[in-house]
C-alpha cells in the first residue's frame, strides 16, 4: 500500500489552530509519524484531550496520543527548551519520542541572546527564541546541526568560533553576559541529557502514514509574506510536498484559519480592530510578551485567505484540499462565508471548541 500523508497549514500569521487540527488527524490515524517541516521551538500548538492540555513547541502535536515526532532538516531546535518540555510531558505521564534529522539546525544561547538584543533595537516582532539568528548565521556559513550534539569536543570548538562571531557584531551588557553564562551551562547539560534520537529518512520506511504539522502561517512565509515582518522559513506546503514527492508519498492538505484574524508581532494586519466581539477564551495561549507585544485581532479578511490559498497552489497541485475553520465557539453570531473563497474543498470542517473531538464535517 502506498504511503499516505496529511499536511496541516495555517492560512494567516500563525495561531490558527494547527495543533487542534493535527491532534484531530492523529486521532483518525493513530499509527502515524508526526513530521515538522518548518520552524522550530517558537511553535505554540495547544492540544486538549479530556482535561489534559499541553502546548507543543519542541514536540509534534500527536505527543499526548503517543505518536512519535520527526523534525526534518528544514527545522531548528533548541536543546534547553526541548529538555524543559520533555520534563513537563514526563510529569504528565507522557513518554515523548522525538527524532531529529542529522541536519536539523541547532540553535544556541548565542543565537537566542543576539535575537533578543536585535529585537529590542528593531522591534521586528520576533518571538525571541533565536530562530531568525540561527537561520541568518547559517547563511553566513556558521553551521551547527543535530548531528554535532553527538560529538561534544567538536561542538565545543564550534561554539567557541560562534562566540567570536557574535562578539564581533554585538556589544552585550554585563547582565546579558551573565545570562549567557548561565544559559550555556543549561545548554550543555541539555545536550548531555538529550531526550531525542538522531535518525534520517530511512526511519520513514517503518510508517504507512504521516501527518505533516506546519508552523506559523502562509502570510509569514519568507518569500510570500509581507516583508520585512516575515519568518525565516517556508510556511507553505513547499517543504512537505517536496519530501512527499521524493519518497513517493500521496498527500492531501488541510488549510486552517480562525473565524477572525490574528497576529502576534509587528506588521500589517487587514481589518485590525480593538472592537472585535468575541467571547473570552480562558485558555488563549497568546499573551503580551516583551518581543512580540500584544496579541492583535481583526475581522476575517477573505482577500488575505484567498491570497494564501493562491500562493500555496503554486506548490500544491492536483491533490485533495480541505478547510478547517476554528474558534467558532467564540463567535456564536458569526457565519463564515465560504462562497467568498476562490477554492473548492473536498471537505470543510468547523471547530466549536479547543477539543478536536468536537470538529464537525459540514461538507
Amino acid at each position: 500500500m502506498k504511503q499516505q500523508a496529511k499536511i496541516v497549514l495555517g492560512l494567516a500569521f500563525g495561531d490558527e489552530g494547527k495543533g487542534l487540527s493535527t491532534d484531530y488527524l492523529c486521532q483518525q490515524y493513530p499509527n502515524s509519524l508526526v513530521v515538522r517541516f518548518s520552524g522550530g521551538q517558537q511553535c505554540g500548538h495547544q492540544v486538549r484531550i479530556g482535561q489534559e492540555r499541553h502546548i507543543h513547541s519542541n514536540f509534534g502535536s500527536g505527543t499526548l496520543r503517543g505518536l512519535p515526532s520527526f523534525f526534518t532538516e528544514h527545522c531548528c531546535f533548541y536543546p534547553v527548551t526541548l529538555l524543559n518540555e520533555y520534563k513537563i510531558l514526563i510529569n504528565k505521564g507522557v513518554s515523548p519520542v522525538l527524532y531529529l534529522h542529522p541536519l536539523c539546525k541547532l540553535t544556541t544561547p548565542f543565537d537566542v541572546l543576539a535575537n533578543r538584543f536585535s529585537e529590542r533595537q528593531k522591534t521586528h516582532g520576533s518571538c525571541g527564541l533565536g530562530i531568525g539568528k540561527t537561520m541568518q548565521r547559517e547563511q553566513m556559513g556558521y553551521h551547527l546541526f543535530a548531528i554535532d550534539t553527538l560529538y561534544p569536543e567538536l561542538l565545543s570548538q564550534k561554539l567557541n568560533l560562534l562566540r567570536h562571531y557574535y562578539f564581533q557584531h554585538y556589544n552585550f551588557s554585563s547582565d546579558e553576559l551573565t545570562w549567557l553564562s548561565q544559559e550555556l551551562a543549561l545548554f550543555q547539560q541539555a545536550i548531555i541529557d538529550r531526550p531525542y534520537k538522531i535518525a534520517d529518512y530511512d526511519l520513514w520506511q517503518q510508517y504507512s502514514h504521516f501527518i505533516f504539522e506546519g508552523s506559523q502561517g502562509i502570510l509569514l512565509d519568507q518569500k510570500h509574506g509581507l516583508f520585512p515582518h516575515v519568518t525565516y522559513a517556508n510556511t507553505t506546503s513547499k517543504n512537505a510536498i517536496e519530501l512527499c514527492q521524493r519518497f513517493n508519498i500521496a498527500y492531501e492538505i488541510f488549510y486552517v484559519t480562525r473565524c477572525y484574524g490574528t497576529r502576534h508581532g509587528k506588521g500589517w494586519l487587514a481589518k485590525e480592530t480593538d472592537q472585535l466581539n468575541i467571547m473570552a477564551n480562558p485558555h488563549e495561549t497568546n499573551q503580551f510578551n516583551d518581543y512580540q507585544g500584544e496579541f492583535r485581532l481583526a475581522e476575517i479578511d477573505y482577500s488575505s485567505l484567498n491570497y494564501a490559498l493562491a500562493v500555496d497552489a503554486i506548490y500544491a497541485q492536483h491533490c485533495p484540499k480541505h478547510l478547517v475553520v476554528t474558534c467558532l465557539d467564540q463567535r456564536p453570531d458569526f457565519t463564515f462565508d465560504y462562497e467568498r473563497l476562490n477554492n473548492t474543498f473536498n471537505h470543510i470542517y468547523e471547530s466549536y471548541s479547543d477539543n478536536s473531538d468536537n470538529l464537525q464535517v459540514i461538507k
